[in-house]
This record gives C-alpha cells, sequence and structure tokens, in this order.
C-alpha cells in the first residue's frame, strides 16, 4: 500500500526539491513580486504623525501649556504608536523583508549570469 505520488499540492512542491522552491511563485507560476513598501512607509508615517498631532491636541485642550504640551504630546504618542499600529508595522516589515530576499535572489542571478558559469541551451 504504497503511494507514490503526494495527496497535496503543497507536499508535492516539499517532496520535489527545485530551484523554484527557493523562490516564491505568483498565481501565474512566475516568481512573485515583492509587496509594496511605499505605501505601508506612507501609511505608518501619516498614522504616527497623526496620533502626535491628536495627543498634542488633547493636552493643549485639558489646559497644559503649549511648549509642554508639545513635548508630553510628542512624548506620549511613542508608546501609543507602538501598541496602536503593531498590525501596520508588522505588514511593513514583511514588505520589507521580501524586497530584500528578492533582491538579494535578483543579484545572486545576475552574478551568476555575469561569471558565464551557467550553460545557456539558446
Amino acid at each position: 500500500m504504497a503511494e507514490s505520488t503526494p495527496s497535496t499540492p503543497a507536499e508535492s512542491a516539499a517532496s520535489a526539491p527545485s530551484e523554484s522552491a527557493s523562490k516564491p511563485s505568483g498565481p501565474d507560476g512566475r516568481p512573485a513580486s515583492p509587496p509594496k513598501v511605499v505605501p505601508w512607509l506612507l501609511f505608518y508615517t501619516f498614522d504616527r504623525i497623526a496620533i502626535a498631532v491628536i495627543l498634542v491636541l488633547v493636552l493643549w485642550w485639558a489646559g497644559v501649556g503649549s511648549y509642554a504640551g508639545l513635548l508630553f504630546g510628542v512624548l506620549l504618542s511613542m508608546p501609543v504608536s507602538y501598541l496602536a499600529l503593531r498590525p501596520v508595522r508588522d505588514r511593513l516589515t514583511e514588505a520589507l523583508a521580501a524586497r530584500s530576499v528578492a533582491r538579494r535572489t535578483a543579484k545572486e542571478d545576475l552574478r551568476t549570469r555575469l561569471s558565464g558559469s551557467e550553460t545557456d541551451e539558446d
């Protein structure tokens, strides 16, 4: 009762080591493009600034002086941003890591092609 073919696509990809196993692939079979970094970076930056502005305004409205309210608002925005923006920060980190892997892979591929160690069958 020995079955030679894996039962799921994930098992077949894991059991057949190939060059494409190290590179993520998109839905069309081509190498997957890394997630966009700029939108997550802009969203994170805008949210950090918005949290700081809101806290400064709340402190000014509460009667804390202008300079002290500004300093305390910026200081308080750090832990609030750290806690409130964790999902956005995680997505940004994932996008940066995926971009790093894609750049490293492209660099290795370029070095391999430039060294001439790869045989062309064309």
